[in-house]
């Protein structure tokens, strides 16, 4: 089985309403009760807020290190949570991404890990 990173990005700026944030909730735990259910449940969870990140900078391995309070860059969208999931169906896996997006509306990317005897897949057409 192959291994996937399905990110969502979210934008600068407060959470939605708690209404919202519930409705949004639910929806992700119907996708994410699937996926559990297909057998290809690793891992999900979403971040705090960007400020709380520090960034770590070292040029070498003997040269200090630089820890900066914040992200690296400047953007207008941030790394906002994540799910890690397997399978041996690419499309299946762009369908539980594009569901996610739907819930969150939030633009979702989805990435496999990089394996040495196979570095990834591309999506089938149908």
């Amino acid at each position: 089985m192959k291994t996937y990173l399905i990110s969502l990005f979210s934008p600068d700026g407060p959470p939605p309403a708690e209404a919202d944030l519930g409705r949004i909730m639910a929806d992700l735990e119907v996708v994410n009760d699937e996926i559990r259910a297909a057998g290809s449940w690793v891992f999900a969870g979403g971040l705090g807020d960007q400020s709380s990140a520090t960034t770590i900078r070292k040029s070498d391995p003997v040269a200090d290190a630089v820890l900066t309070d914040g992200p690296f860059v400047e953007a207008k969208e941030h790394l906002g949570g994540f799910s890690v999931v397997r399978s041996d169906d690419y499309d299946r896996v762009l369908g539980w991404a594009e569901r996610i997006a739907g819930a969150t509306g939030l633009p979702v990317e989805v990435r496999p890990f990089v394996d040495q005897d196979d570095p990834g897949q591309v999506p089938t057409d149908h």
